[in-house]
């Protein structure tokens, strides 16, 4: 299992892939940043590998 995540470019907050892909977007965790984060904003290979192993990601 890899560890997937997303580092918001605004506050640098991070964000899991498991939750990126549950909800396909969302506002930012971090605090007083009003950043949008997409499913689509993992890389390509990434975004392929979670969904092929999506079953090893859930909590």
């Amino acid at each position: 299992m890899r560890i997937i995540t997303h580092a918001c470019p605004s506050c640098g907050t991070v964000v899991a892939a498991n939750e990126l892909e549950s909800r396909r977007v969302m506002k930012c965790p971090g605090l007083h940043c009003e950043e949008v984060h997409r499913f689509a904003d993992l890389d390509a290979e990434e975004r392929e590998h979670f969904l092929e192993n999506r079953d090893q990601y859930r909590l």
